[in-house]
């Protein structure tokens, strides 16, 4: 899942990170985002079965930090073939040296039979020397009952960005996934980024063996744009 605004990694494959943050600087005005990928993680695990996925994405920033925007990809997983993300929040800067970014983002699956796929959550991060702390809380599921209520799970992360001379990036991303709607989890990424392509490596660890094949060390390259509008 690669939002232009959601790009702290999550160090998924769109070369974010993800999950959390936004500019600390905001543009008033349109922007639009565009990216293929050779595999799709999200918080370390495949949404394409390990196949290739192309994306894209819209957003509205304005000079106070507000921001939204929506991103849809295609998807494998369960019975659907897209994914639409819808997302808002705020950010900006606390000091010189620290920004923040909150906000609320719904996951759809349009063309799911099953509708209980769709879910939503709050999220935070805070920004500083290289470092982002990430936290997201599940907010509500179309699946209802036990496991699926405001809280019931929890994604805490951090990512940390190191800036070459050669104009590359090197990101660092570690993430945990708990709670009653999740399955645990524990993810770990490393990618080297410059002028938009991405090469990355993912791997997960999980509390149980429900999802072991999972386990294995997933490598991708993807080339992401953004321009305004």
């Amino acid at each position: 899942m690669k939002k232009t605004l959601l790009s702290v990694a999550l160090t998924s494959v769109l070369a974010s990170t993800a999950m959390v943050s936004t500019s600390a600087v905001a543009v008033e005005g349109l922007s639009a985002n565009a990216a293929v990928t050779s595999n799709y993680l999200w918080r370390g695990l495949e949404q394409t079965g390990g196949a290739s996925a192309v994306s894209g994405g819209i957003d509205y920033s304005a000079d106070s930090g507000f921001y939204a925007g929506t991103w849809a990809s295609n998807a494998s997983w369960g019975d659907m073939k897209t994914e639409l993300d819808l997302y808002f929040g705020f950010g900006g800067d606390i000091s010189e040296d620290v920004s923040y970014d909150v906000g609320y983002v719904y996951f759809a699956y349009p063309d799911s039979v099953a509708d209980e796929n769709a879910f939503s959550e709050i999220y935070g991060s805070v920004s500083t020397a290289g470092f982002t702390f990430g936290l997201a809380v599940l907010a509500a599921s179309e699946a209802g009952g036990d496991g699926a209520e405001f809280g019931d799970s929890l994604y805490a992360s951090i990512d940390y960005s190191i800036p070459l001379e050669s104009g590359a990036e090197i990101a660092l991303h570690i993430g945990d996934y708990s709670g009653d709607f999740s399955t645990e989890s524990t993810d770990f990424g490393a990618s080297i980024s410059k002028d938009g392509l991405t090469f990355g490596v993912s791997s997960t660890t999980f509390s149980d063996d429900v999802a072991a094949d999972e386990e294995d060390a997933k490598f991708y390259v993807s080339y992401a744009l953004d321009f305004d509008l």
